[in-house]
């Protein structure tokens, strides 16, 4: 009983994570919000999650320069991922 409520509380942590990350990118398309409180609230909160990515993607040649966020996106699957394998368990 204790890991059905403990696997939920985690799956909405996670999706609270996933509308942080949603509303950083949004924020980030308009020039005028950087340096709000409430975009330095969300880069607080979500770039611990996407610096390991962008610190492995960095690696890559490849992913310098390129005009998409690959490890925003890489991050955000990964919490999608993680996401459904426990909800996957809440079913068992």
């Amino acid at each position: 009983m204790f890991s059905y409520y403990f696997i939920f509380l985690v799956t909405r942590i996670i999706e609270l994570l996933q509308f942080f990350l949603l509303a950083r990118a949004i924020f980030s398309w308009f020039p005028q919000s950087h340096g709000s409180k409430i975009s330095e609230v969300l880069y607080f909160v979500t770039e611990p999650i996407i610096m390991p990515f962008r610190a492995l993607l960095d690696r890559v040649g490849a992913f310098r320069g390129m005009m998409l966020d690959i490890p925003f996106l890489c991050a955000f699957i990964a919490l999608t991922v993680v996401e459904r394998i426990l909800y996957s368990l809440l079913r068992f």
